[in-house]
């Protein structure tokens, strides 16, 4: 039974998401503010957190990046707004995912069930027993594990899952809709941002730049490709 943390200021909506995703079969306990969210994560060790993107006292941004200091736990950020911008500092943030409100119980469980498949393991069809290297980069795939001149970094489960596809086919490019389709699950077009924004992420926490990537390189108008340079 997955375990759930709500971080959740309004009421009515925490107490409607609470009663949805427990009649889908979740675990779940919620927290008004942030500050009690964190203290949550802590003694109810959720699967996967539902994160308000404005709430009083600490914004939900400073939450998410309060969790990722020190924690992978997927993170599904839940916002009233649909702008671009606050959707994307959020992902940027650390977010593995996003639903704008009001969302109903199914979708969000959805959301919930594919992030869980992110964390619990690589896409099917790419395993194998032995660490990749790549230059500096290994890649354990049945260990889950990455490290960077033999250091271990710690990913997001949609870092770890995207840098496992893009890796399983060096020199393949990905659209960013056949990234979105894999590793996050979601069938539909407009969601480009979940993709860049994880790139992102997963380029600095293996230490390459933008500007000058070793490992993740971009395809101008139409996605990203592995492969070291």
């Amino acid at each position: 039974m997955p375990r759930v943390l709500i971080i959740e200021d309004d009421r009515a909506v925490r107490d409607g998401l609470r009663l949805a995703l427990r009649r889908q079969g979740h675990e779940v306990t919620a927290a008004a503010t942030g500050e009690d969210g964190l203290d949550q994560l802590r003694a109810f060790r959720p699967d996967v957190v539902i994160l308000d993107l404005m709430l009083p006292g600490m914004p939900g941004l400073d939450v998410c990046r309060r969790i990722r200091a020190h924690d992978q736990v997927p993170i599904v950020m839940a916002t009233a707004r649909g702008d671009d911008t606050d959707i994307v500092v959020g992902l940027e943030a650390g977010a593995d995912d996003y639903v704008v409100k009001p969302v109903k119980g199914r979708v969000l469980d959805a959301r919930i069930r594919a992030v869980l498949r992110r964390a619990g393991g690589p896409p099917d069809d790419h395993t194998a027993p032995r660490p990749e290297h790549h230059g500096d980069l290994v890649i354990d795939r049945a260990g889950l594990t990455v490290a960077v001149q033999g250091r271990q970094v710690a990913l997001g489960p949609s870092e770890l899952r995207l840098l496992l596809t893009l890796s399983a086919s060096p020199g393949q490019v990905f659209s960013r809709q056949q990234l979105l389709e894999a590793v996050w699950e979601h069938s539909y077009h407009g969601d480009a941002r979940l993709v860049d924004a994880c790139v992102k992420r997963l380029r600095s926490k293996i230490g390459e730049s933008s500007e000058r990537p070793r490992y993740v390189h971009t395809v101008r108008g139409f996605g990203y490709r592995f492969g070291v340079r």
